[in-house]
Order: structure tokens, then C-alpha cells, then sequence
């Protein structure tokens, strides 16, 4: 890890411990969170790293990891291309998210490309200049109710291609040895996501200015 990338893991590290003090408890997921998704049918949580696929789009890879304190779990929930979510707003069932990877700044992403492992369809993280990519970053929240609530597992469905976020439970070898393979599918069997440790961003109850935070370990 360079310099520069170790004094933002450490500032974002304080500004969880901050929030952790100040903060007081949401209920709801919501737009400009920083958080790790856990898939409640593995126990894996949402990861990627700059290592690309050897294979189909050559893109960077995604994957599940068992490791709850990897730095490169952290996804930030975007509004789609174009829109407007209000930071700290509850993201509604139904709504169309990005998921911007903390680390190295590209969206969770989908295609017609087979998945290394399994063949099934293909998920990579993708786009440049902090998240700029296109239509094959954006996810419907399929949920219950009117809100993605934090306790709630939901499904996120591709838009481009109808095809559900899940995890395989085939493992990768070198250089990504034991983390599981995630994939697009048709039906969700193994696509059930839940919003684990972050930093959960809510609107103030005093002021414009304010901004307060929650935090569960990283």
C-alpha cells in the first residue's frame, strides 16, 4: 500500500471512530453510505482489487471474500448516471444504484461475457475518473417495502440484462486464492445481499451543515 493510499485508509478509519461517538442509529441504507455488502448464502462479502480477469472482458475482477476487515470490501451507493440521490437519503425499493468501489474508484459492472469459473454471466468492476462508465453499471434494489432497510437482505438485478447479483462458491486460485467467484444469474438462488459493517449516512436532525454518521467494524 503506498503513502498516499495508507493516509486515506487512516482518515477514513478516524472519520468511522468519529462517527462510531457522535452518531445515533438508522434504520435505512442509504445514498453516499460507504458500506460492505454480505451475501447471507455464503457469508462472503463483495469484494474487488486491481487484479483483472485473464479471461472474457479483461476488466477488473469482483469476488467474495470471507475476510470481514479487507479495506477492499467498501462500496459507496451512487444515484444511476445522470440522477440525483440526497446524501443521506433512504434509497427506496426499487431504485436504480450504482456501487462506486471505494479503493479504486470503479462501479460493480455487468455484460454478455461468460464468468471465469462457472460460466455464468460475468460481474467486473468498471469505469474511469471516479466512476464514470455506463448503462452496465446500474442495479435495481429489490426489496420489501418502501426503503432498503439495514437489516433486510435484497436482491440487486442488473438493468442491462435482467440477471441477479450471486455468488457461485467456487473458489479462484493464484492471485486470488480462496475468494469466491460472483456472477450474474437468471434466478435468485444465492443472491441475497445484506449492508454489513460501514459508514451509514443519515441527514442531520439540526442543521444543513451537519453531518452525522454510524459505523460497525470494519
Amino acid at each position: 500500500m503506498t503513502y498516499t493510499n495508507s493516509i486515506f485508509f487512516l482518515s477514513l478509519s478516524f472519520l468511522l471512530f468519529l462517527g462510531q461517538i457522535e452518531a445515533k442509529r438508522t434504520q435505512f441504507v442509504t445514498c453516499g453510505s460507504v458500506i460492505k455488502l454480505l451475501n447471507t448464502d455464503y457469508k462472503v462479502r463483495l469484494h474487488s482489487h486491481d487484479v483483472k480477469y485473464g479471461s472474457g472482458s479483461g476488466q477488473q475482477s469482483v469476488t467474495g471474500t470471507e475476510i470481514q476487515e479487507d479495506v477492499n470490501s467498501h462500496w459507496v451507493i451512487k444515484s444511476a448516471t445522470g440522477k440525483f440521490c440526497k446524501r443521506g437519503e433512504p434509497i427506496a425499493c426499487g431504485a436504480v444504484i450504482r456501487l462506486e468501489h471505494l479503493a479504486t474508484k470503479k462501479n460493480l459492472h455487468s455484460h454478455h461475457f461468460p464468468s471465469p469459473l462457472s460460466g455464468n454471466q460475468e460481474i467486473s468492476a468498471y469505469g474511469d475518473n471516479a466512476g464514470e462508465g455506463d448503462t452496465g453499471d446500474h442495479w435495481t434494489v429489490v426489496c420489501k417495502g418502501d426503503s432498503w432497510l439495514r437489516d433486510d437482505s435484497v436482491l440487486l438485478k442488473h438493468i442491462d440484462t435482467d440477471m441477479f447479483l450471486s455468488v457461485t462458491g467456487r473458489t479462484y486460485g493464484r492471485p486470488i486464492n480462496g475468494q469466491l467467484e460472483v456472477v450474474g444469474v437468471s434466478s435468485p438462488s444465492s443472491s441475497h445481499w445484506q449492508a454489513a459493517e460501514g459508514l451509514f449516512i443519515h441527514p442531520s436532525d439540526f442543521n444543513a451543515k451537519a453531518q452525522s454518521y454510524i459505523h460497525t467494524e470494519l
